[in-house]
């Protein structure tokens, strides 16, 4: 285990994208997407993915050259191809366009195809935040879960992000993915050789169980509530609507087809559209209310559930208060690597001849 700052991370990952063919504006915006989940403490989602996305890269099924390309547009709206691009790199591109079209009419919703994983969606909803907007950041992924009553896998952890500013209080930022729990969250399980808790997996006969390797046994992940008799169908139909406004709208795959993030994982066949999807959204305040009593109401909001009466031994927190707290402690004291991914970081430096910390 190394405690590494984050700035020399960043520069490290930032470095190794250029090596891999990215411009050196899209490799940094890359690294700092990347990294935004290392420092809120989603640890499954930030360098951890590094590798995975190495191999991407090396077996041709991503473009880190490409910009993605407005493909049809209304005032509001516009839908985006992303040219099989890193989706670190693409997916601000088009929060970027959504929030310029807010500014213009109100609101601004752009939808995306063809690209690939794109870090974590509360990086790209929180952009939205320094101009008083609402940020709204979804993607699907590909087949790891079940829907209730089903033994196929034939969703993905599909996350969503919301994230709407405050006056004196900090934003309310809520990032979720659809499922119990996201498939990182079992490959860190699998490295300390822990079981996963009841409710997250099902084996290839739809039998819940504890095995955190039970995705490479054909069983799969389970929506968010786990089982029928606590709303897993609830789970199931907000997997749904990412993966339609992702995938679906924007002309990407969807369900069974999307592609999988393990370059060893076979493509599926006869993908109906292109690449993965996702959706982004931004709402201007003042095109509702002003935005000053917005933010003085959010405050009164944020401030009653904070000090709600809470279970003995426990707080209410508002979405976004832990990250918040762990990404200050990170960008002062540093962020851990666990030995493991020192050693691929150490390979992947020698194999594009950068330069490590040590």
């Amino acid at each position: 285990m190394k405690l590494i700052p984050y700035s020399d991370l960043k520069d490290f990952v930032a470095r190794l994208f250029i090596q891999m063919g990215a411009s050196p504006i899209n490799a940094q915006q890359g690294a700092e997407v990347l990294l935004s989940a290392d420092l809120r403490g989603v640890d499954s989602h930030g360098i951890a993915r590094l590798e995975g996305y190495v191999r991407l890269k090396e077996l041709g099924r991503i473009d880190l050259l490409a910009e993605p390309e407005i493909v049809h547009e209304t005032p509001s709206t516009a839908t985006m191809d992303g040219k099989s691009g890193l989706g670190l790199m693409i997916a601000p591109v088009a929060m970027r366009l959504a929030i310029k079209k807010a500014e213009q009419c109100g609101t601004g919703w752009v939808a995306v195809s063809n690209s690939s994983h794109f870090g974590i969606a509360g990086y790209h909803a929180m952009m939205a935040l320094p101009h008083d907007m609402i940020g709204i950041a979804m993607t699907n992924a590909s087949a790891l879960v079940a829907p209730t009553f089903s033994r196929e896998r034939l969703l993905g952890t599909n996350p969503i992000s919301m994230a709407i500013p405050a006056g004196e209080e900090p934003p309310f930022v809520a990032d979720f993915a659809t499922t119990t729990a996201s498939n990182g969250k079992l490959e860190l399980l699998q490295r300390s050789g822990q079981q996963t808790p009841s409710g997250w997996v099902q084996d290839e006969t739809g039998i819940a169980c504890t095995d955190p390797d039970i995705l490479k046994k054909g069983g799969a992940l389970l929506p968010l509530g786990s089982d029928k008799e606590r709303s897993s169908h609830k789970g199931y139909m907000l997997g749904s609507m990412v993966d339609i406004l992702s995938g679906i709208l924007s002309g990407a795959n969807y369900g069974p087809w999307v592609p999988p993030f393990p370059a060893y994982v076979p493509m599926p066949q006869n993908m109906p559209g292109k690449g993965i999807g996702h959706f982004f959204g931004a709402m201007r305040i003042d095109a509702f209310r002003k935005a000053q009593d917005f933010k003085y109401e959010m405050d009164n909001w944020i401030r009653r559930f904070r000090t709600a009466d809470a279970i003995s031994g426990k707080e209410v927190v508002i979405p976004g208060d832990p990250e918040r707290e762990m990404e200050k402690e990170r960008r002062m004291r540093g962020i851990h690597i666990d030995n493991q991914f020192l050693a691929i970081m150490r390979r992947l430096a020698d194999q594009y001849q950068i330069n490590f910390f040590e």
